[in-house]
């Protein structure tokens, strides 16, 4: 392995060999040096490591060869959010006149940024079906429509939600139910 053009191995290798003919060192320091050499080999071969050798990604080599610049590609069509003529609502804000400088100053418009947000919000629909009584006193009761069963009850799309945050967000199932009661107090 060479780390910047110098042969660790071999280094290492001359190393060993020269500490092993090396007959005037202490046990001691012969250990200090042993155990320099192993860390030295432990630091050399994690340094070596890239996405050939590892599990590593080819992002993390230091010196990898980049084929693609950053953002978009020559010849790629972008696409961006486009304004709209009918926002929602309009905010305006004015300038602190306190702030500024004394002196005359006239209005030349505004500079315009529009935010796209979606609103989660609640809908509540009540169904009333007549109720008639004859001259017997028979009650007649119009059907409620299909699926309606309860005084109560969340809506198709209450339900449809949550099961897609259960199964493709994965969001648990106690959570979602609390986050419900939450939002239809």
């Amino acid at each position: 392995m060479k780390t910047q053009q110098i042969d660790v191995s071999a280094t290492i290798e001359e190393a060993t060999r020269l500490l092993e003919k090396e007959t005037e060192i202490s046990p001691a320091l012969r250990s200090i040096f042993k155990l320099l050499i192993m860390l030295v080999k432990v630091f050399a071969d994690r340094n070596s490591l890239n996405s050939r050798n590892s599990s590593k990604p080819p992002s993390s080599d230091p010196n990898r060869e980049k084929k693609k610049k950053p953002g978009g590609q020559k010849g790629h069509t972008g696409k961006t959010l486009f304004r709209i003529d009918d926002p929602d609502e309009v905010e305006e804000i004015k300038i602190d006149r306190r702030t500024l400088p004394k002196g005359q100053y006239k209005d030349m418009g505004y500079e315009a940024r529009q935010v796209f947000d979606v609103i989660v919000s609640r809908n509540v629909t009540e169904y009333r079906v007549q109720i008639l009584q004859d001259q017997d006193g028979t009650r007649f009761v119009a059907p409620f429509p299909k699926g309606i069963t309860r005084p109560a009850q969340y809506g198709t799309n209450t339900k449809v939600n949550a099961v897609y945050m259960s199964q493709y967000q994965l969001i648990p199932y106690e959570r979602i139910i609390s986050k419900a009661k939450w939002i239809f107090r």
